[in-house]
C-alpha cells in the first residue's frame, strides 16, 4: 500500500482529506512543519502533500528542509493552497513541486492527481533501476575487455594506454617486470588448477605491495607488470622489488607447493630508459634477463650497465634478498608465540646462552582457573588462554618468549629481567587480559622462577 504524508495546519482539512484517501492508501498527517521534517528523517513515503501557508515555518520552507534529507530528494511534494491563482500555481512548479491542489479539496479531483503522480513516479523509478542496470552491464563490459579473467588485473592493452597517456602528460615512473622462476614445475607437478592459485597469489602480492596509483598488470602465462606512476628513486623500488619477491615466496611456501617457485624482476624508469611503454618494456624485458641468466630470485635495474655497477647491485640484491628472508617471519612487535616443541630448542639455547653471558632470564607460569568452584570449561579455557597469549604479546617486547604449557598455562621467557621486574611485568600482563576479557569468572595466577646460571646449573 503506498503511503502518504499530509502536512496541514488546519484539523479540519487534515480530517478531510484522510477520509479522502484512507480508503486506498496508507496515510500520515502531521499539522506542523518541523513534524513533517523529524519525520521523513526517520520514515519513508511515497507522496506529500504539503500545504503552503502555516505558522512557525511555510510550506516553502518545509519542502527545502525534506529536500535536504538524504534519500527525500525525489518523492514526490503536492502543495496545498486556497491561493488558486496564476501566480501561486508558478511559484509551486517553480519551486519543484510536482504539482498543487487547491482547497477546499474535490475528493474525486485530489484522487486523480495522486494516482496519476504515484504512476508516473513507478514509471520513472521502472525506467531509472533499467537505465543504472544497462549503464553497469556497460561498466562491466568495459571492465572486462580491460581486464584479465583469472587475476582481475588490468590486461596488457589497457596498461600501455595507461602508461602512455601518464607519460604523455609529463609524468615520471616506472616499469617493474616480473616474471616467476621455475613456474613450469607447479603446472606439472600439481595441475594447472593449482597454478592459476599462484597466479592468483601472486595478483595479490602486487596489490599488497603497490600504491592506489600503480597500474598493475598480467601480461600473460607468469608475466606481469607493474607501472608505478611516480618518481621514485631507486633505493625505494628496489626495496618494493624485494618486498614483492618475499611476498611471493611467502605465499607460495603457504600453498605447501615444493617447487621452489620464486620471482625475479627487471626495472626501467622513464626518462632515462624510454619515454613511451614499448621502449620501458624492451628495457624492462632486458633487465629480467639479465636476472633470470644470474641466479633469479632478485631485480636488476636496466640503466646499471657497467661491470661496477653490475656487480654492486647483485651482492645488494643477493644481501637484502638474505636479510628478508631471515627476518621475514618476525613483524617487529610483541613476544615470540611458539608451540612447544619450539620453545624447548629456544629454552635451552638461551640456558646456553645464560650460561655464558651472565644474564639475569625470570621464567614466568601462568595459570586461568575458574574464581567460582565450578569447573572451567573447555571452550572458556580456550578463550581465557587465547586472550592472555594476546596480553602476553602485547605487553612484552621482541625479546621476550612464550608457549602453551598445558590447556589452562603458559610460560613465558623474559629475558634481561630481575626478579622484581619480572613481578611487575606479571601484573601488567594480568591487568592486561582482565581488560581483553571483560568478565569476573576467570582468574590468572603467576609463578616465578630464575632461570639457572653457570654455577647454580652445574
Amino acid at each position: 500500500m503506498k503511503h502518504i504524508l499530509i502536512v496541514d495546519d488546519n484539523k479540519l482539512n487534515l480530517t478531510a482529506a484522510k477520509n479522502v484517501l484512507c480508503d486506498k492508501y496508507k496515510v500520515t498527517a502531521v499539522t506542523k512543519g518541523r513534524q513533517a521534517v523529524a519525520f521523513m528523517e526517520n520514515n519513508t513515503c511515497d507522496i506529500i502533500l504539503l500545504d503552503i501557508n502555516m505558522p512557525e515555518m511555510d510550506g516553502f520552507e518545509v519542502y527545502e528542509k525534506i529536500r535536504g534529507i538524504e534519500g527525500c530528494k525525489d518523492v514526490p511534494i503536492i502543495f496545498l493552497t486556497a491561493d488558486n491563482d496564476f501566480e501561486t500555481e508558478t511559484k509551486c512548479l517553480s519551486a519543484g513541486a510536482v504539482d498543487f491542489i487547491a482547497k477546499p479539496f474535490v475528493p474525486d479531483i485530489m484522487r486523480l492527481r495522486i494516482g496519476r503522480i504515484l504512476e508516473l513516479e513507478d514509471l520513472r523509478r521502472s525506467l531509472a533501476d533499467k537505465l543504472e542496470i544497462k549503464m553497469q552491464e556497460v561498466v562491466d563490459l568495459t571492465g572486462k575487455s580491460n581486464t584479465d579473467p583469472l587475476t582481475g588485473l588490468w590486461n596488457r592493452a589497457y596498461t600501455k594506454e595507461a602508461a602512455e597517456k601518464f607519460m604523455q602528460d609529463g609524468g615520471c615512473g616506472s616499469l617493474m617486470m616480473i616474471d616467476l622462476d621455475n613456474f613450469k614445475i607447479v603446472n606439472d607437478k600439481y595441475g594447472h588448477i593449482a597454478g592459476d592459485e599462484v597466479l592468483k597469489a601472486i595478483a595479490d602480492t602486487l596489490r599488497e605491495f603497490s600504491s592506489e596509483s600503480d597500474v598493475l598488470c598480467r601480461i600473460g602465462g607468469d608475466e606481469f607488470i607493474v607501472f608505478v606512476k611516480d618518481e621514485i628513486s631507486k633505493v625505494s623500488l628496489g626495496e618494493r622489488a624485494m618486498k614483492i619477491i618475499g611476498g611471493i615466496t611467502d605465499r607460495i611456501k603457504q600453498m605447501k607447493l615444493d617447487t621452489n617457485t620464486s620471482a625475479s624482476i627487471g626495472i626501467s624508469q622513464t626518462p632515462d630508459d624510454g619515454t613511451d611503454f614499448t621502449t620501458l618494456y624492451n628495457c624492462a624485458d632486458k633487465a629480467l634477463y639479465y636476472v633470470k641468466q644470474n641466479g633469479k630470485s632478485f631485480y636488476h635495474f636496466f640503466s646499471d650497465q657497467n661491470e661496477d655497477e653490475i656487480r654492486k647491485s647483485v651482492k645488494a640484491a643477493d644481501l637484502q634478498y638474505i636479510s628478508e628472508i631471515m627476518s621475514r617471519s618476525d613483524n617487529g612487535q610483541g613476544a615470540y608465540l611458539l608451540n612447544f616443541d619450539s620453545f624447548q630448542h629456544v629454552y635451552n639455547f638461551i640456558r646456553r646462552f645464560v650460561k655464558r653471558n651472565k644474564l639475569e632470564v625470570q621464567t614466568l607460569l601462568f595459570t586461568i582457573a575458574p574464581t567460582s568452584a565450578e569447573t572451567l570449561e573447555a571452550a572458556k579455557a580456550e578463550n581465557a588462554l587465547e586472550l592472555l597469549e594476546q596480553a602476553v604479546y602485547i605487553s612484552l617486547r621482541r625479546v621476550d618468549v612464550c608457549t602453551r604449557y598445558s590447556s589452562k598455562q603458559l610460560i613465558v621467557v623474559l629475558m634481561d629481567t630481575d626478579t622484581k621486574s619480572a613481578e611487575i611485568v606479571a601484573k601488567r600482563i594480568i591487568t592486561c587480559f582482565e581488560r581483553l576479557y571483560g568478565k569476573s569468572d576467570v582468574a590468572v595466577d603467576y609463578g616465578v622462577a630464575k632461570m639457572p646460571d653457570k654455577e647454580k646449573d652445574e
